[in-house]
């Protein structure tokens, strides 16, 4: 019975230090535009900085001028197509996309139209409301506003390393393409160069 009592005072005791021994970690909040970059990988700054960059790029050129001036200066409607990771790293190309869309918005010099699976989305609802809602508040189907153009990339890297050191290099590369003519309009692209060393 002693031993027994003597073994669960020890593993007690052992597991108290353990226990007292291991430190949580420590977290510290920082501003979302801090730059962070911790590993070298593909991170929110470059996402933010890449979109902020390319999206005024976009603006700035020629084809933005052309359309406005042939249209009596209507708004270009822009639908925001995939954007595919070629790059050695797991990226969240949906954020990048977020934060190229909310650019183009808050420009105030485009519209941006729901795509892909949140657009069915809504045309469900849309559907939904023929039966359920009021006629007065009811959707009508066959008033979205149609893209004039689509928005598409890729994000591609390179990785050169000598033993613990490292480059990894980025290109992003963005094409606007007019949807009724199929003419890429606009090629854009950002790199992004970092040197990590251990």
């Amino acid at each position: 019975m002693k031993i027994k009592l003597l073994s669960l005072a020890f593993f007690s005791a052992t597991a108290l230090l353990i226990g007292g021994c291991s430190s949580a970690p420590k977290v510290t909040r920082v501003n979302e535009d801090t730059v962070t970059d911790l590993s070298g990988r593909w991170n929110e700054t470059d996402s933010r900085v890449t979109a902020q960059e390319i999206t005024a790029e976009l603006m700035s050129h020629s084809w933005y001028s052309t359309y406005a001036s042939e249209n009596t200066g209507k708004k270009p409607v822009i639908i925001v197509g995939i954007i595919t990771n070629k790059s050695h790293e797991h990226i969240a190309t949906e954020t990048f996309s977020k934060d190229i869309e909310k650019e183009m918005i808050n420009s105030g010099r485009m519209k941006v139209v729901q795509g892909g699976a949140m657009r069915e989305e809504i045309r469900a609802e849309r559907a939904d409301q023929q039966n359920f809602a009021s006629q007065s508040t009811m959707k009508k189907f066959g008033l979205e506003n149609g893209a004039d153009f689509m928005l598409q990339g890729t994000i591609n890297s390179i990785v050169d390393q000598a033993g613990k050191n490292k480059t990894v290099y980025y290109q992003i590369d963005l094409e606007l393409t007019n949807i009724q003519t199929n003419d890429k309009v606009w090629i854009g692209d950002k790199k992004i160069k970092k040197v990590v060393r251990k």
